[in-house]
């Protein structure tokens, strides 16, 4: 009897375990194809998945080390920091695509002639040295930076591009945006708005990239080319993150999401899938 029970109540550990919703929470850059791979195991495969973004990067790092989500999506990597803060936590970052980070315009910058800076412009316009495009050859207007908020993986990379180490990036009182979407909107319904958001989500209708001009002049474009190269500076691996080894449904989803229909759906949101990374 008694080893009966023991076998009833592994089967309904295991019926539960199999009903327990998929939690999927992070970076807004990850979720496009995330979000869309959710919809399609739904349908093929009944799957409960909740998918989120509260916190970007950040979010989904801290709900995997507080065991809040079986899944994490990040456009960043997990620093020490991060360790040190969840020190009982095996953080396994998977890699499902690259993207790049750009410095987008409005459209009224755009046109009025500002269509790359270099590095040093773009530290003299963070830390307010620079404070009108008409300063960089566009016309007299002054520049309106929204600044990612510091945590998010695009800002993370920014700053790292920018100052060599986030950490060094000095505090600055610009106002603050989150999500992509949140940001591509703030840019494109103000005039002389610039910000960082990833490539994939400029437009070239509302809101432009600009390209990074080298000290000899040479302007690189944040394409999937110089990506690739490693030619373009702010690139980014894009992740999900588990607890250690991937379980259930959370195992179903990564294979997904590393399988040809997955890598598809990066691809289709403007990333790069892994084979095209192994190219280089």
């Amino acid at each position: 009897m008694k080893r009966l029970l023991t076998f009833v109540a592994a089967i309904a550990a295991t019926q539960l375990a199999s009903a327990e919703t998929l939690k999927i929470n992070g970076s807004t850059t990850v979720n496009l194809p995330v979000a869309e791979a959710a919809e399609e195991l739904r349908a093929q495969k009944k799957l409960d998945i909740q998918v989120d973004t509260q916190g970007g990067s950040s979010g989904g790092i801290s709900g995997v080390g507080d065991g809040l989500v079986q899944l994490g999506m990040s456009s960043k990597s997990i620093s020490d920091a991060d360790r040190a803060k969840y020190p009982k936590v095996n953080f396994n970052p998977i890699h499902i695509g690259e993207d790049a980070v750009a410095m987008i315009v409005s459209r009224d910058v755009w046109e009025g002639g500002v269509k790359s800076l270099t590095q040093q412009q773009l530290r003299d316009i963070y830390e307010g040295r620079i404070t009108d495009w008409k300063d960089v050859g566009g016309k007299p207007q002054r520049i309106a930076f929204f600044n990612k908020e510091p945590g998010r993986g695009t800002w993370e990379v920014f700053a790292h591009w920018l100052y060599g180490d986030a950490k060094k990036a000095p505090q600055v009182s610009f106002p603050e945006v989150g999500g992509n979407e949140e940001t591509r909107n703030k840019v494109s319904s103000t005039r002389g708005a610039m910000s960082q958001l990833s490539a994939s989500w400029t437009d070239n209708q509302k809101v432009f990239a600009l390209g990074i001009k080298a000290d000899a002049g040479e302007v690189v474009q944040p394409t999937p080319e110089n990506i690739v190269s490693r030619r373009y500076g702010m690139s980014r691996p894009l992740f999900l993150l588990t607890n250690g080894e991937p379980q259930g449904d959370a195992r179903t989803f990564v294979d997904f999401m590393l399988g040809s229909r997955g890598q598809e759906l990066v691809k289709k949101h403007g990333y790069l899938s892994i084979a095209e990374l192994k190219q280089r």
